[in-house]
């Protein structure tokens, strides 16, 4: 494996256990809990639509007559740092709006 997607791979889960470890290790009212769970609902929803269209771009090239070779679908590494980024960007604008 090489060392550039080692350290990438290591940066990107120190910043997803800051993350999860900043949204979590404040006692909160329920306010904080309405925003985190709001961020978290609008990164699954992105999740959910996400995975659907690559199923059906796999179909469609397999119909076209260029099946997707194997392994060549979503890679799971950028998929984690597409919903991370995704989810990051909605707490934070959950906080702003909803005065967290």
């Amino acid at each position: 494996m090489d060392w550039v997607k080692i350290v990438y791979s290591v940066i990107l889960l120190v910043c997803g256990i800051l993350i999860i470890g900043a949204t979590y290790s404040q006692k909160g009212d329920e306010r904080r809990k309405f925003i985190n769970t709001k961020a978290q609902s609008y990164a699954f929803t992105i999740v959910v639509g996400m995975l659907p269209l690559n199923v059906v771009q796999s179909v469609y090239l397999t119909i076209q007559g260029n099946p997707p070779e194997h392994g060549s679908g979503i890679s799971p590494l950028m998929f984690l740092t597409v919903i991370s980024i995704i989810y990051l960007i909605t707490l934070l604008s959950y906080r702003k709006k909803y005065g967290d």
